[in-house]
């Protein structure tokens, strides 16, 4: 088969970091060409971030709905239609996915739908599913990997009978018992989701915790008010196996415990989606389940690179776009430059929210020692819960460094946890000490005051 087509970059994937690769890397003046066998936007537009943030703003407005009363505002009867909702979700997701199409034409890129896989280092394949028989042959000088990953699904009896988070937001009805599996930020948020729209949810644990990675003590805060709203958090258990029919599932954990229920999500967490890749082929090393790159992102194969969750690195819809400029800008462009990971914020949208920025509290301790850390926090119930007099508490933490007085990390579980922690971490970033803190005068009445007033 003759090769159709010669490329400055080829890249594989259409999700953040390969979108934002390709755009670059034409705005540098380079030919480039991005396959994709599915929707262009990835994980986090069409089936992630982007769509769950959506429910999460769904369920936060029945939440609003029954504090309601507490302000005084006598309500009468409130349909709900969750089929709506979720259809809404689905057409704002169209609306981006046609924004990326636009954005990817406009900067000259040309998009090559398929599957497209190595035959060497020097070619790769275009098929119409994944692993299937080659259609046409292109290559290029330089090659980006940006395929992202997928969800695990553990081998189980009746696996088949469940839910993985990409199928959430095709649903059109929700079941009354809902049976999550998993302890990270997508079971997590899903739980909290699922609650909120009015679903009975179990949440199934494997370890003695949430969040994993995690501040512990944040971690507990959330739990505490998972419960609260009530959610079953059942820790140190395990599926055995799902049996019955799609709405009528029984879940087996392995203490004996039978769950009925409507439906059961695994969140179990995800993993490189490499199948399929041809890496072989092209020589490209793999360690351990995932891409092995340099800090260039440079693979084992000198004009083959990846980014994103195909790399397993830092996990975040944001670096995944950082790498791929970075990329662009060193292989296309005039200023070479490297991702610095060493300081990146995260969030967990549950409820109570969860972000975080530096280090931990065990991390600072396992890095500086039990006394060269002094740990500040404050924990009391927002103004926006005095009226309602329900919901979470805050958790607000900064972890400082003994004999520099900087702030290694700064920690907030509670509302508008993830806007309070963006603006910090530019605080954290550039060094600020507890005394910068302090001296910065608190804005009242507010939550994020308690992070330059803490004692």
């Amino acid at each position: 088969m003759a090769i159709e087509s010669t490329f400055d970059l080829i890249v594989l994937g259409a999700g953040s970091g390969g979108l934002a690769a390709a755009k670059r890397a034409a705005r540098h003046g380079a030919k480039v060409a991005i396959v994709e066998g599915d929707r262009v936007g990835g994980t986090c537009v069409i089936r992630g971030c982007v769509p769950k943030k959506l429910l999460v703003y769904g369920a936060q407005a029945r939440h609003q709905l029954n504090d309601a009363p507490a302000y005084g505002l006598t309500l009468g009867s409130v349909e709900s239609s969750v089929a709506e909702l979720f259809r809404r979700v689905r057409a704002e997701v169209d609306r981006l996915n046609h924004l990326h199409l636009g954005f990817l034409e406009k900067a000259g890129v040309a998009r090559i739908d398929g599957w497209g896989r190595f035959l060497s280092d020097q070619c790769i394949g275009i098929a119409t599913e994944r692993g299937g028989p080659i259609q046409r042959e292109l290559s290029a000088a330089h090659y980006l990997v940006a395929v992202g990953g997928r969800p695990v699904r553990p081998d189980i009896p009746g696996i088949e009978h469940t839910w993985i988070s990409d199928d959430m937001f095709n649903l059109e009805q929700l079941p009354k018992e809902v049976v999550v599996v998993g302890a990270g930020f997508i079971a997590c948020e899903f739980a909290c989701i699922l609650r909120g729209l009015g679903v009975e949810v179990t949440q199934v644990v494997r370890g003695s915790g949430l969040l994993r990675g995690f501040d512990r003590e944040l971690a507990d805060a959330v739990l505490e008010g998972l419960r609260e709203q009530g959610i079953h958090v059942l820790l140190e258990r395990t599926v055995s196996a799902v049996s019955g029919q799609p709405g009528d599932l029984t879940v087996q954990l392995s203490d004996g415990l039978a769950l009925p229920c409507g439906g059961v999500l695994m969140a179990t967490g995800r993993r490189p989606w490499l199948e399929g890749l041809g890496l072989d082929a092209a020589g490209v090393a793999v360690e351990q389940g995932r891409i092995s790159v340099d800090a260039d992102s440079r693979t084992s194969v000198a004009h083959i690179y990846a980014v994103g969750d195909v790399t397993d690195r830092v996990n975040l819809t944001p670096v995944a776009i950082d790498e791929g400029r970075a990329f662009a800008d060193s292989t296309f462009g005039t200023r070479p430059r490297q991702v610095n990971c060493d300081l990146v914020a995260s969030a967990v949208f549950s409820d109570p929210e969860l972000a975080t920025v530096g280090l931990s509290e065990e991390a600072a301790i396992d890095r500086h020692g039990v006394d060269g850390v002094v740990i500040h926090r404050a924990r009391f119930r927002s103004m926006s819960r005095a009226l309602p007099a329900t919901g979470p508490r805050c958790l607000l933490k900064l972890v400082v460094e003994t004999s520099t007085d900087r702030v290694l990390g700064c920690h907030m579980v509670g509302e508008h946890a993830a806007e309070i922690i963006q603006m910090a971490a530019i605080a954290v970033g550039m060094g600020a000490t507890k005394a910068d803190f302090d001296r910065t005068m608190a804005l009242h009445p507010s939550v994020s005051e308690e992070f330059v007033t803490m004692g």
